[in-house]
Formats: C-alpha cells, structure tokens, sequence
C-alpha cells in the first residue's frame, strides 16, 4: 500500500487517533497530525498527544514544532504539512492525516479560502473590543449576522471571531456564504477519506471522560508551568480548549470544578462544530462505530474501504 493518502475524520474523543495508530502500523504508513494545538511544545496532556510510546512506534509529524508563544495560522499548516507529506511520498510511503481541525483538514483537501484583504482598522478595532468586552460577547455578534459560521467557531476562539466580523463588514456578506461557494471545489490529491461516527450521547460519555483523564494526568500542573514560562502565550495557545478554562482557575476567577465542567461543555460545543464541518466533506466513507466495538474490529472496516 505504499504511496496511499489516507485522511481520517471524526469528532474530539470519536476514536479517530487510535484508529490512526493502528491503520500506520498496519500499512506501514507516516502520520500527519491535522491539529492547530498539537503544533505546539509542552502543551501536550490538554491536546490529548499521541504517548511517547506511540511516537517511537509510527513517526508522526506536524506535532511539537513550534512554541506555545507563537503564533501559527491554516496557510502556515498547509505550507508545512504539504511540505511534510510530498517528503514522505517521496519515500514511497503512505501518509495517514488525522486531527480534529477541520480547517486544516480542507485546507489540505480543496487549499485555503483567502476572503477579502485584511483590514487594519477594522481588525484593530475588533481586537479592541476582545480586550474590552472578551471573545464571547463578539461571538454573539458573531451569531445574529452568521449563524453558520457562529456555530463552528468557538467563543474563545478570538482570531476566528475577528476574521468573521471583519469580512462580514469588508463583502456585508457572511463568511459562511463565501466559504460555500469555496466548497465547490475540488479534492487537491487522491486522498481516501474515512470518518468516524458515533451516537451523540456515547461521544458526549467519551468527551466527559477524555476531560477527566486530562486532568487526573496533571493539566492543572501544565498550565501553571505553561505560564510560568518567560514568554507569554500566544492568543491562539492560550484560548485552546483546556487551557482558557484552566487559566480562568489558576487566575482565581473559577473553582477547579467549574473549569472542568466548562471544558466538558466546550468540548461538546467543538464536537457539533466538527460535525457540521465534515457533513460538507464529499467522499467519505464513514463508518458507525458502534458503543462497544473494540479498535480492531473498527480497524477492519476502515482496510475494508481503502483500495
């Protein structure tokens, strides 16, 4: 299977990274990681990394490379991660792409939407407002002129929020609508695309009990030394899911079981988002992982739709 494309789908907690594990090692593939979090250092228990242990199984790239004080947008990923993936073809090796951004994930499928030229009045003034009012006020600004695109954008999400508001005053159309005439077009590769899908309560068990395990393994003890560190998070870092709520409580403003319940609901509230993005993906053969099915029957299905 040397040279296939392989591109997994799925929501937060669906199952999607073990199922790239052991598709990797079964065809003997590289994994490209497709997550805007991952890409950073040391912050690795609140964007559920794949262990140790499994990096010196299968290679993985796009993961660890660079620091939680930079920034790092969709056309620094595509340059990079294409990059990553013509090397290991190249090679004459197969590339499994997973990760739960579905932004990255068109943009290695169809390129990027560019939009209209930024603004720098208009986006000085949007990111005053951040400051001021804080990203979920601008995200329901967000949702009375863009539905659509308030739906898929978290409310931490500032930069999105800022680039939404901006070509909504820039076209006074919504974003949303300028990204679906985007989505006619083509696939950019031969990429297989597998998606994984489970009932909504049974990922909602599965995202409260990802939440929990993060942090019985220490993502309090990580966002303290994350902000202990001489240079300050990026925005983007520091409004992750995971990190935002827990900076709330190491900065005094909510008690650890509130943060934690808040990062069960935004992670809830990533999962619908994810679901509508991949409902607009072509192509892809999903498949209905059932509560209890074991990783190798789902392994099975997934080599059965992959030519």
């Amino acid at each position: 299977m040397n040279g296939k494309m392989i591109m997994i789908l799925g929501v937060t907690a669906s199952g999607k990274g073990r199922l790239a594990f052991e598709l990797a090692r079964q065809i003997d593939a590289e994994i490209v990681s497709v997550d805007s979090m991952k890409v950073y250092r040391r912050m690795d228990i609140g964007t559920a990394k794949p262990s140790p242990e499994a990096r010196q199984q299968v290679r993985y790239h796009m993961i660890d490379i660079v620091e939680p004080s930079e920034s790092f947008s969709a056309g620094l990923f595509l340059e990079r991660a294409s990059a990553v993936i013509d090397e290991i073809r190249g090679r004459g090796k197969s590339v499994v792409a997973v990760g739960g951004t579905a932004l990255y994930s068109k943009a290695l499928l169809y390129g990027l939407f560019e939009g209209p030229a930024s603004d720098e009045r208009i986006r000085d003034e949007l990111r005053a407002r951040v400051e001021s009012e804080g990203p979920a006020a601008l995200h329901g600004e967000l949702l009375r002129i863009d539905p659509a695109a308030a739906d898929r954008i978290s409310p931490n999400d500032a930069k999105r929020i800022v680039r939404a508001l901006e070509v909504h005053r820039l076209t006074g159309k919504p974003i949303s609508s300028l990204q679906r005439q985007f989505d006619a077009q083509t696939t950019i590769g031969n990429w297989t695309l597998i998606g994984l899908r489970r009932e909504k309560s049974v990922e909602s068990g599965r995202i409260n009990a990802r939440v929990r395990k993060m942090v019985q393994r220490g993502l309090v003890e990580e966002v303290r030394s994350l902000l202990a560190e001489d240079k300050p998070l990026s925005p983007q870092a520091r409004c992750a899911i995971g990190y935002a709520e827990m900076i709330e409580h190491i900065e005094g403003r909510v008690a650890l079981d509130e943060a934690v319940e808040q990062i069960k609901k935004d992670t809830r509230r990533l999962a619908k988002g994810q679901r509508t993005w991949f409902r607009r993906f072509s192509g892809v053969a999903w498949i209905d992982v059932g509560a209890d099915e074991s990783a190798e029957s789902v392994l099975d299905r997934a080599m059965q739709r992959i030519d």
